[in-house]
């Protein structure tokens, strides 16, 4: 298999020469990893269990875990799963990574189509499948939001949607949402939306997948599932809670696959993650925290507050010639899109001329990161 570099491991060699300024201390805004402390009840409620650590985990999960994450989409989504219709995962790279695997085994070849820019398992999982790829493209001239092309389409297996979309922070309608479930029955392909960030809103809560299967009268959820996670919800990626949930059918025999894999979350976890999945008081205050690092954004770049993510992305331009400058000047790393998309089939990337920023930083070092970006936007008028 010849799986493609990360994006983090391209930024690296991008800037392995370059000496930044010492005068600024060193600001890191390239990954979507909250930097802030795990809520102390979820800590407690995990060292709480670690007598657990004794027994083996169950692959399809706890009783408590389930019933908790069940409880959150009910709550969140209005949405009520019964326990055919959710596995807990070992947070969702691994799922992203191995149910196409799972899904596209007995399929001569495969065809996925996913948004691009994207995270990046997906196009690992592409690979690993042999599957041939068609690009969502993700640009200004269609507001961020993935265009229907019907003959293409009816040639995909699985189609892999992230809305709200990382990097690009564009989001979904309910409506919208559900003219892509309507079409997943029509060409009858798997859809999947990756929902991880559906609790890191600015004003009003994100729909999800599941509300629109409802929305669109597919009660069954046939054909369609998500995917979400509480890294980003709880600054809790080391965690690794997750699920999927949807279409039964499916998931009955993914579950089979699954008790193979070994990826069982152990116990201590699973109790700490059922504390978390319970809990929506310090979300409210994670979100808050977000909320005022786009306001600073907005006041010192003069960006858009976007309806969901933390990310900030931005046309600088020549976005690597940009990032070695910023890096170099101010001591501030961002990630240029070009590294989160590929060249469609007109040679085109999405992400060209594009940076990522991630505000996961506190409200004063994410000022004080903003301002040395400002800075430096400034020296190139």
């Amino acid at each position: 298999m010849n799986f493609e570099p990360y994006p983090f491991e391209k930024l690296t060699n991008l800037l392995q020469n370059i000496q930044p300024n010492k005068g600024y201390y060193p600001s890191v805004l390239t990954i979507g990893e909250p930097q802030f402390e795990t809520p102390d009840f979820i800590q407690k409620t995990l060292t709480d269990n670690t007598a657990l650590l004794k027994k083996y985990p169950k692959t399809s999960g706890e009783t408590i875990l389930r019933e908790a994450q069940r409880d959150f989409i009910s709550k969140r989504f209005g949405v009520k799963l019964n326990d055919t219709q959710i596995i807990p995962t070992f947070g969702t790279r691994e799922v992203l990574f191995n149910f196409p695997q799972f899904l596209l085994f007995d399929k001569k070849n495969p065809v996925i189509a996913y948004t691009n820019p994207f995270y990046q398992i997906y196009e690992g999982a592409a690979t690993a499948t042999r599957a041939k790829v068609i690009h969502l493209n993700l640009s200004e001239k269609n507001s961020f939001k993935p265009e229907i092309n019907e003959e293409e389409l009816a040639k995909c297996d699985l189609v892999i949607l992230n809305f709200p979309n990382n990097p690009t922070t564009a989001t979904l309608t309910l409506d919208e949402l559900g003219e892509w479930v309507k079409l997943a029955l029509k060409h009858d392909f798997v859809l999947l939306n990756d929902e991880c960030y559906s609790e890191i809103y600015t004003n009003r809560p994100m729909p999800s997948l599941l509300e629109a299967a409802l929305h669109v009268n597919n009660d069954t959820f046939k054909n369609i599932l998500v995917i979400n996670s509480i890294s980003k919800r709880s600054s809790a990626p080391g965690l690794r809670s997750g699920f999927i949930a949807g279409d039964a059918t499916i998931l009955g025999e993914y579950m089979k696959y699954r008790t193979y894999i070994g990826c069982a979350s152990p116990l201590p976890l699973q109790y700490a993650a059922a504390a978390a999945w319970s809990d929506e008081e310090h979300v409210a205050k994670a979100r808050a925290v977000y909320q005022e690092n786009f306001r600073i954004a907005q006041e010192i770049l003069g960006t858009k507050i976007p309806d969901a993510t933390f990310y900030l992305w931005i046309h600088v331009g020549d976005a690597l010639e940009f990032t070695k400058r910023l890096y170099k000047n101010y001591n501030v790393k961002v990630l240029p899109g070009e590294y989160l998309a590929r060249e469609d089939a007109k040679d085109d990337n999405p992400g060209k001329g594009f940076i990522r920023i991630a505000l996961v930083e506190n409200p004063q070092k994410t000022k004080d990161a903003l301002v040395r970006i400002k800075e430096c936007l400034n020296e190139q008028r």
